[in-house]
């Protein structure tokens, strides 16, 4: 089964991406790291129950890396916006023997005592826009990151995936959580949270 393991926002710079987030929430992310592999850094915003969020960038600092990055931000513009979202398995393998090929192939990647396999297609698109999710499964012995990050007083209610082919991508996951809401329309998402300033969107 997969289950909710965190939404990304994309942004063209993490400082407006970040900021954008704070200011539609009311809340404070907090440093989250650097993934040389891809040449990208994120802050993060815990939502309680194994989830989170990460507001994803290219990092004007890191080493040039010879391939695409990953989330589609080599083809990123506009503003910042929710632009994915990740689910986890125990059995990422025998989950792919069904997925489609464009979801792309599992990578093993590291960050200190964090360690996970996640797909990423070659070309470093998302999946039908998106709409189909980037998968991820922990290593043993990895504890979760959202129990790693202050109560920010958010949880998610809801997060909508549009796309043209959502019926065809329901049938395809299976997804453990009813807080994910498929509807048949352009790609692209919402995602809505209680927060202490009541009920607020980012999409």
């Amino acid at each position: 089964m997969l289950r909710l393991d965190h939404l990304a926002v994309v942004a063209p710079d993490l400082a407006m991406g970040t900021a954008w987030v704070e200011a539609a929430l009311g809340v404070t992310l907090q440093p989250g790291g650097k993934h040389a592999r891809y040449g990208t850094h994120n802050t993060l915003l815990g939502l309680g129950d194994d989830l989170y969020l990460e507001v994803i960038a290219k990092d004007p600092e890191a080493s040039p890396y010879d391939g695409p990055t990953w989330f589609g931000l080599d083809d990123f513009t506009g503003a910042p916006r929710l632009g994915n979202w990740i689910c986890q398995t125990d059995d990422l393998d025998g989950l792919l023997r069904d997925a489609p090929a464009a979801v792309g192939l599992p990578r093993d990647l590291s960050r200190g005592d964090l360690a996970w396999r996640i797909t990423v297609p070659e070309d470093g698109s998302k999946p039908y826009d998106g709409a189909y999710p980037t998968l991820i499964q922990w290593a043993a012995g990895t504890h979760h990151p959202a129990r790693r990050l202050a109560e920010s007083g958010c949880r998610l209610l809801e997060l909508t995936v549009s796309h043209p082919q959502a019926d065809d991508l329901r049938a395809m996951l299976p997804l453990a959580d009813d807080r994910v809401r498929f509807v048949v329309g352009p790609a692209g998402f919402a995602a809505d949270f209680d927060t202490k300033q009541g009920r607020r969107r980012l999409c």
